[in-house]
């Protein structure tokens, strides 16, 4: 079928849109217009919208927003409603807790090297037909993910899932490049947030709910049930946002010059790092939090689905806020910075709870820390993602891929670490969130240096 209908808009981007990273070349298209001239708004007609530089006045349509956060909503839906099932699943297949821990580090790290792939693959051959495919393969792997008899298998498959669901999430950043740029697309990134921040408030309370009237295999069936739905509304609507004259032809080596230049800029290459392990952070608590609320403190999955569902409350409401609020008034930089101190903050009371520094406290100040941490990923994962993108205007794909890849990789490497200790403690997850902020801060403080600005900081002055 033609490659979906939907015009597409471009907004005119903030200042100091991002440039190309140093020592690259950075044409293509015209300096960004200034955002308060409204930009032209001409539609693009058919399938595939014209050249960036030609398109000044693009956006994306609403119900493609919807699509692409409900793309961005694919990892939290295959790792967050099955969170409340991570018990379960140890009892069925009688595995012990850090082996079956390891099907989140198998989906996560399939997801890292998937995009590798995927984002390249985009940049050559468009948005639409990688998606397609990743999509078509992710439906099939999560089937199987139902089906499978030993923990080895559901390690397997779970691998094969996030390999395949990385189209995905690479894709719909590439995509939100082609369409926006400066404080526009800071701004669309926290629209995304929004959409896909439902994901993991209804995830978790999902599962728990599948998992009253059946068992953890159950929650793979309704995961396929959603991979086939949203695989036939991006067939149907999902029009096409890189234009041909903007594609790679360039085949391998190109993908792996475009990598080697973006990882030469050390400023993007700073953003990369402190979104890695920022995300790593988070996904700390999201690989012990099932062992941590539930067997420690005695939750049920209905009550450790309700506290998931608050801490993604705090990080979408955040979200909203350095969207609607900060961005265009405030530095991305310095929302950045203070995210990252709130998140050691809340990181270190953690972990003194977990030493027992202030005797027996319950679930209710751990909530508390969890859900304060949570909520500055709300303005820390965004502007990280957007700090790097606005580096480049080419490769968009391969940027997105870097980004994701690198967030996904630290967090499949420290997941395991949370378990280490066993599940009767909850110092390992603890100790990984502080030792992961630290170095995202130190990533952000000594490679991108904020304090700085200029023509060397390029995208950060937004």
């Amino acid at each position: 079928m033609p490659e979906g209908g939907a015009s597409i808009s471009k907004p005119s981007a903030g200042p100091a849109g991002g440039g190309a990273p140093e020592g690259t070349a950075d044409t293509g298209r015209g300096g960004p217009p200034d955002p308060a001239a409204g930009g032209a708004a001409g539609a693009v007609k058919g399938a595939v919208p014209a050249a960036r530089s030609a398109v000044p006045g693009r956006r994306a349509s609403l119900l493609v927003t919807l699509l692409l956060g409900g793309l961005t909503a694919t990892p939290p839906l295959a790792m967050d409603m099955y969170l409340p099932a991570l018990p379960e699943v140890t009892r069925s297949l009688h595995a012990p807790a850090a082996t079956v821990q390891l099907t989140l580090t198998a989906c996560l790290a399939g997801m890292a090297f998937g995009q590798l792939v995927v984002g390249p693959m985009s940049d050559r051959w468009g948005r639409r037909r990688p998606l397609l495919a990743g999509l078509a393969v992710y439906v099939v792997a999560t089937a199987l993910c139902a089906l499978a008899p030993t923990v080895e298998l559901l390690v397997a498959f779970r691998l094969v899932q996030g390999l395949a669901g990385a189209a995905a999430i690479v894709i719909a950043r590439a995509v939100a490049r082609d369409l926006y740029d400066g404080v526009a697309m800071a701004r669309f990134f926290s629209t995304l947030m929004l959409i896909s921040g439902i994901a993991p408030i209804m995830a978790p309370l999902v599962g728990g709910q599948i998992l009253r009237v059946t068992d953890w295999r159950g929650v793979f069936v309704v995961l396929t049930a959603i991979g086939v739905l949203l695989a036939a509304v991006v067939w149907a609507k999902l029009p096409e946002t890189l234009a041909p004259a903007d594609r790679h032809d360039g085949g391998v080596g190109e993908t792996l010059g475009s990598m080697r230049r973006l990882l030469a800029d050390r400023v993007f290459t700073g953003y990369t790092l402190a979104g890695g392990f920022a995300f790593a952070s988070l996904f700390a608590y999201v690989s012990a939090s099932p062992f941590v609320v539930q067997e420690i403190y005695g939750a049920s999955p209905q009550t450790f689905s309700l506290l998931f569902g608050l801490n993604s409350v705090g990080l979408m409401v955040v979200g909203q806020i350095n969207g609607k609020v900060l961005v265009g008034r405030v530095r991305l930089d310095k929302v950045l910075g203070v995210g990252l101190a709130v998140v050691v903050a809340a990181a270190t009371v953690l972990l003194l709870l977990s030493l027992g520094v202030f005797g027996e406290t319950g679930l209710v100040p751990v909530a508390v820390a969890l859900f304060v941490l949570m909520s500055a990923m709300g303005v820390t994962l965004p502007n990280t993602q957007t700090l790097a993108l606005l580096r480049t205007k080419h490769s968009a794909g391969s940027a997105s891929a870097l980004l994701g890849t690198t967030s996904f990789l630290v967090a499949a490497v420290v997941t395991p670490l949370v378990g280490i200790a066993g599940e009767d403690t909850a110092v390992p997850m603890a100790v990984v969130q502080l030792a992961s902020a630290l170095v995202a801060t130190a990533c952000f403080l000594g490679m991108c240096r904020p304090w700085r600005s200029g023509t060397d900081r390029k995208g950060g002055g937004v």
